[in-house]
């Protein structure tokens, strides 16, 4: 892998990946002359022990650009700057201009019944392809390879940073999902500590292999495997299913068969076994809809305070909002109320859907 790193003329940083050197000489581009200052911050929510990040700066973000005035765009017109130089490269990463964490962050607010801290966390933007109409699911292998090998790098980057407690990589896809721009791309938090969704995964990790030994991940995987009912993708080195415990209608994970904690860790051979599972599943994704497909992709890590955590699987998680072909799952009073989920569908037939549809990795590369 080759990167390029430039600094774009607010201030932000701008990092070019490609499987093949990148010239010399590309200038990085900013729609924004001036630094934004964004000055985010954490309030604690004592009933749910958890801190919300407040960034009302936000409310000026772009939102559904027309295509000409896409700013994940490659800049043809140098009087009229997007976030993207010319040149050849393959995926580019730049610090969001609108975050809601910040390592600048300082000086919260004091307000007396709620404590508050500094947002000090990071967030950017992966673009992952210049082509604004070519979606994750129809790039070629390779680049999936190369996607992996760059949020390694960003998570190894950012998870070295003093405040940094874990990294997050995640692509909304669909407006259904609340995406404001179309291009092709997804996003990275990084966060001063472990989130309250991975933190509870992570208790339950530990605690599964403090009893057995073994992940708890790498252990439902060869259940399902020798189950068999739910797999939309197995080989030797990679795995995608619907789990039996699915929340959402649609709901996939994928993963390595054996134990792999983070990004920087997959070996040469998890690596496209990983970019084959994960493809597989947004071609199926794809073709059994007449329309582009939303969902949340979420991936999961460990922590980035140096442990060795064993306990740990390296996985995505996918949150499709379709709990049908023309229906949407809007959470409503037991998820949001009470944090129970309850499912209309079984998993075992959505994912006989999913295996009923035929995909070709081969023809789509």
């Amino acid at each position: 892998m080759h990167s390029k790193e430039l600094i774009k003329p607010d201030g932000r940083h701008l990092t070019l990946y490609s499987n093949q050197p990148i010239p010399d000489g590309l200038i990085a581009p900013s729609p924004f002359p001036d630094p934004m200052n964004a000055n985010p911050h954490l309030r604690w929510h004592p009933l749910r022990g958890e801190w919300v990040t407040y960034a009302g700066f936000r409310q000026n973000r772009t939102f559904q650009p027309p295509p000409q005035y896409n700013p994940l765009a490659v800049t043809t017109d140098p009087a009229n700057p997007t976030e993207l130089p010319q040149g050849d490269y393959e995926v580019a990463v730049f610090d969001n201009r609108f975050p809601s964490l910040a390592l600048e962050s300082h000086d919260p607010p004091a307000l007396g019944t709620v404590p508050t801290a500094p947002a000090n966390g990071h967030c950017e933007v992966v673009v992952f392809t210049q082509d604004p109409n070519v979606a994750l699911v129809h790039l070629p292998l390779s680049r999936i390879e190369l996607l992996f090998k760059v949020w390694a790098d960003r998570t190894t980057r950012i998870g070295g940073t003093h405040h940094i407690q874990y990294v997050l990589p995640f692509e909304n896809r669909g407006s259904e999902v609340g995406v404001t721009l179309h291009h092709p791309h997804g996003q990275i938090y990084a966060y001063p500590f472990v989130p309250q969704v991975p933190e509870r995964m992570l208790a339950q990790e530990r605690e599964y292999y403090l009893q057995h030994g073994t992940s708890l991940l790498c252990d439902m995987a060869r259940g399902e495997s020798a189950d068999g009912r739910r797999v939309l993708y197995e080989d030797e080195h990679a795995i995608a299913f619907v789990p039996a415990c699915a929340r959402y209608p649609y709901e996939v994970w994928v993963m390595p068969t054996a134990p792999c904690k983070d990004f920087a860790a997959l070996s040469d051979e998890q690596r496209p076994a990983l970019a084959r599972a994960l493809k597989t599943v947004l071609l199926k994704y794809e073709k059994m809809w007449d329309r582009p497909f939303p969902y949340l992709m979420a991936w999961y890590q460990a922590p980035t305070d140096g442990a060795g955590h064993p306990e740990t699987q390296l996985h995505a998680q996918f949150y499709p909002p379709y709990r049908s072909r023309e229906r949407l799952k809007y959470l409503a009073g037991t998820e949001l109320g009470a944090g129970m989920f309850a499912m209309d569908v079984l998993p075992e037939n959505t994912a006989a859907e999913l295996q009923a549809v035929q995909v070709s990795l081969e023809e789509d590369a």
